[in-house]
């Protein structure tokens, strides 16, 4: 029985190591063919985005590539994939989770497994590879402690209708961070992906009071005064806070009350002018190094939740882990009817906000 024992054994290894040099094999070519098309272009991977300037960099010093961005939203990117086709100017694209399976829709994607796969959960990702969120977001409040006018620091949606400042959440009809934002004031009244109407209420509220800031939360209209109480994804507002002349003047927090946890995916154009680099691309983001990339930009990488430890100089500049406990962030349990509420959620933002601004 030992001796069948140690024979099994013996069998797997011999097998684990066949495909352990197989894979290493397949990283190799994937790096030479990349390496040959030289160039990486991207659509929404901004440098002061989640850190992607450290991606970039390391990408160029490791394999070469050459890289340019063009910043832009999410559903801007799936309709230039779409438009471009043959003459496509754009390899890979960021976007938030709920575009994944739209771009998929779309056809306009190509998959990619990188080898840390099984690290990534299962209801972060694409079962063919076409998508998986390389990076997880809950929605915070960004608050100018100078701008409050006389008001208390929010630390609640609630507090949020009773405050004098106003509260900019941006372009739902762009945004996945604005149409989550409206998302995560719905779970905390009671709403889901299923039922926006309590965000939407929230909302309507504020604009009927005059606050309603129309700015898009970003580190400009931060700056200018323009955004109080800025409702933005939790490592876009710690960024945005360390940029300012005056960081103190700032405090990033998750609402009590409850919130929405997301992520934004990678999505692979189908029609790439450099698809390996684009596939490398993708590797390198879901390897350690690529992890804690996201992780030094404030951005909570998705393997945090499986096998990677953030080293403790990294943690401490993130939000307390006991926010996001008491506030307990809801992931969309429901991918089609966030997709389904998402197309709806524009007009209905015109026709029960906008028009009750002040």
């Amino acid at each position: 029985m030992k001796q069948l024992f140690l024979a099994s054994l013996l069998g797997s290894t011999i097998a684990m190591c066949t495909a352990a040099m197989a894979a290493d094999t397949d990283l190799k070519t994937l790096e030479a063919a990349a390496k040959a098309e030289g160039a990486v272009n991207s659509v929404g991977m901004p440098d002061d985005w989640a850190n992607w300037k450290g991606t970039w960099e390391d990408l160029a010093s490791k394999y070469g590539l050459k890289h340019m961005d063009t910043d832009m939203s999410s559903a801007q990117e799936i309709a230039k994939f779409k438009a471009e086709k043959d003459n496509a100017s754009a390899d890979i694209g960021d976007v938030g989770a709920a575009f994944g399976p739209i771009a998929v829709k779309q056809e306009v994607t190509q998959p990619y497994k990188p080898s840390t796969w099984a690290s990534v959960p299962d209801w972060a990702k694409d079962k063919d590879g076409h998508w998986a969120l390389a990076y997880t977001g809950t929605i915070a409040f960004i608050v100018n402690k100078k701008l409050l006018h006389g008001s208390e620091v929010p630390t609640s949606w609630a507090d949020l209708l009773t405050g004098k400042y106003k509260v900019s959440v941006g372009d739902v009809s762009t945004a996945a961070q604005a149409s989550n934002g409206v998302l995560a004031a719905a779970i905390a009244n009671k709403g889901d992906e299923k039922n926006i109407a309590p965000g939407l209420q929230f909302f309507t509220k504020i604009a009927q009071q005059g606050r309603l800031g129309l700015s898009n939360p970003t580190i400009a209209t931060l700056e200018k005064g323009e955004v109080e109480v800025g409702i933005v994804w939790d490592f876009n507002g710690l960024s945005y806070k360390a940029k300012m002349a005056n960081p103190d003047d700032y405090v990033v927090l998750i609402p009590s009350d409850g919130s929405v946890k997301s992520g934004y995916t990678t999505i692979i154009n189908k029609y790439a002018k450099h698809p390996n680099a684009a596939k490398l691309t993708r590797e390198y983001i879901f390897s350690d190094a690529g992890q804690l990339n996201l992780a030094k930009g404030n951005a909570r990488p998705i393997r945090a939740e499986t096998d990677l430890k953030l080293p403790a100089d990294i943690a401490k500049n993130l939000i307390p882990g006991e926010q996001y406990t008491k506030a307990n962030p809801q992931p969309i349990k429901d991918a089609d009817a966030w997709e389904a509420t998402s197309k709806k959620l524009p007009q209905l933002w015109n026709e029960q906000v906008i028009v009750e601004m002040k």
